[in-house]
C-alpha cells in the first residue's frame, strides 16, 4: 500500500547517511542516528505548509464557534436543518472543518513507510530499496551506546546476542527514548487542548484522554512490540519537532491575526476583521 513512498523515504535516508557518513564513519551509530533524525526533519519540513494551513483553518473554526453554538441551540432538534445551516456558515466564512486533518493524513503513510524501511534492514536482506547489501549490513552493525538500531526491546535474548547486544543495553537506550518522546507528545497535545476546547468543546474530552493515552501507548508499544530502536528515534525526533513547530506556527498565526486587527486605539479594542 505504501510502496510508492518507500523509495523516496529510503532515498532521503540514504542521502543523509552519505552526508553524515562522510563526516563520521559510515558504519557508526552516530551517522545512522543523525540520518534518521534528519530524515524526520526533512519530511516534517515538507509538511510545514499544510500544518500552517491546518492551524489557520482551526483559528477560523474557533472564530465561528459562537455562531455554531447558536445554530446548534436553534436547530438542535432538526438535524437536517442544522447540517444545512452549518454547511452554509462554513461556505460563507471559507472555513473547512476537515482542514486540520490534512497534515495527519499526509504524515500517516510517511510514518508507515519509514517504519517499513527501518524494519527492512533485516539479516540476510540483499537490499533495502535504494540501499545495497553493504548498506543493510552497515545499519545492522550500527549501535547507540551498545543498543543495535535494528533490534527491539522485546526480542529474545538469544537473538539480541546474535547481533552483539543484550537487554541491558536495549533498555538503557530504549526506555529514555520512549520517555522523552512520550513527554514531548504530552506537552504538544496539552498546548493544543485549550484551543480545541474553544473550537470543538465536544471533542476536548477525547483529546484530554488521548493526552495521557498516547504517551502510555508509546511506552507499551516500545516495550512489548517489535519496534526497533531506529523507530523509537523516529518517535523522539518527530514529537520534539511537533512540539517546537506548534510553538513556532502558533506565533506566526498570532502575528497574522494581530496584523489584520491593526493597532488597538487608546482605551479601546479592535475586533478581528
Amino acid at each position: 500500500m505504501f510502496d510508492v513512498f518507500l523509495y523516496p523515504v529510503s532515498a532521503i535516508l540514504w542521502f543523509w547517511h552519505k552526508v553524515f557518513g562522510a563526516v563520521a564513519s559510515p558504519d557508526s551509530g552516530l551517522a545512522w542516528v543523525l540520518s534518521i533524525v534528519f530524515l524526520v526533519f526533512t519530511l516534517r519540513l515538507l509538511l510545514v505548509k499544510p500544518a500552517l494551513s491546518a492551524l489557520r483553518a482551526g483559528r477560523r473554526m474557533q472564530a465561528l464557534a459562537p455562531r455554531m453554538r447558536e445554530i446548534q441551540e436553534k436547530h438542535g432538534k432538526d438535524r437536517r436543518r442544522m447540517a444545512a445551516e452549518m454547511q452554509k456558515l462554513h461556505a460563507e466564512s471559507g472555513a473547512n472543518p476537515l482542514g486540520g486533518c490534512l497534515p495527519a493524513l499526509i504524515q500517516l503513510p510517511v510514518f508507515f513507510s519509514l517504519y517499513w524501511v527501518l524494519r527492512d534492514f533485516a539479516p540476510g536482506a540483499q537490499s533495502n530499496h535504494v540501499f545495497d547489501r553493504a548498506g543493510v549490513e552497515s545499519f545492522l552493525n550500527a549501535d547507540l551506546f551498545g543498543a543495535k538500531l535494528g533490534n527491539w526491546l522485546s526480542q529474545p535474548a538469544s537473538e539480541l546476542a546474535a547481533f552483539g547486544t543484550d537487554h541491558v543495553h536495549m533498555i538503557a537506550v530504549g526506555v529514555p527514548l520512549m520517555l522523552i518522546a512520550g513527554l514531548a507528545t504530552f506537552f504538544s497535545m496539552r498546548s493544543g487542548l485549550a484551543r480545541q476546547t474553544a473550537t470543538a468543546p465536544q471533542a476536548a474530552g477525547i483529546t484530554k484522554l488521548m493526552m495521557y493515552l498516547a504517551p502510555l501507548g508509546m511506552l507499551v508499544s516500545g516495550a512489548f512490540f517489535p519496534v526497533p530502536i531506529g523507530v523509537l528515534l523516529y518517535f523522539l525526533a518527530t514529537n520534539v519537532w511537533t512540539l517546537g513547530q506548534q510553538h513556532f506556527l502558533t506565533k506566526v498565526v498570532d502575528h497574522e491575526e494581530s496584523a489584520r486587527q491593526g493597532p488597538v486605539p487608546p482605551g479601546g479594542s479592535t475586533l478581528a476583521a
